[in-house]
């Protein structure tokens, strides 16, 4: 599998790449972070309106940095909380996209980042935010359950090798 692929988001034609490990620049623009979370060995999937399963994640609010954002969104859309430890961005190009707004709400290029998540607390699911299942999924199941570019698939790949030992839920 390459780490670069090219995506149809709403007919817009939009390239990704895995970059594991990539670290950015303070002058990168990230978008959105996400968690590959886990526990006992398999990694949860939130079910969001209208989106089918995915990993939770979203959009980076004013005044947060990326690892505040991540706790956010996985206590919004799984109620979990966890360690987290970065495993990679994917870059988000819109050069090739005939479609690009040049002001709209995206920049030409930006990035996801994505984080493993060990999960250290599972709270009751309350469905109060925009998602309306959580499920538990072996990693290799991922690709039957979750319906997602190939990208994806390399990034599970390296949160399940980032593997750390020992996580317990209180």
């Amino acid at each position: 599998m390459e780490n670069q692929t090219f995506v149809d988001w709403d007919g817009q034609i939009i390239s990704l790449t895995w970059q594991p490990y990539e670290q950015l620049k303070a002058s990168d623009l990230v978008t959105s972070v996400h968690g590959y979370c886990f526990f006992d060995g398999k990694l949860v999937l939130v079910q969001v309106n209208g989106r089918g399963f995915n990993v939770p994640g979203g959009h980076i609010e004013k005044g947060e940095v990326p690892e505040q954002a991540l706790r956010r969104e996985i206590y919004e859309e799984a109620y979990i909380e966890g360690d987290l430890a970065y495993i990679g961005a994917i870059k988000v190009d819109h050069s090739e996209n005939e479609r690009f707004m040049e002001n709209g709400k995206y920049p030409k290029i930006g990035y996801q980042l994505f984080y493993r998540v060990d999960i250290t607390k599972c709270f009751p699911f309350l469905r109060q935010h925009e998602t309306t299942a959580r499920i538990w999924v072996e990693p290799e199941e991922v690709p039957y359950v979750m319906n997602d570019h190939e990208i994806a698939m390399l990034v599970l790949k390296e949160a399940v090798a980032n593997k750390k030992m020992g996580s317990t839920i209180e």
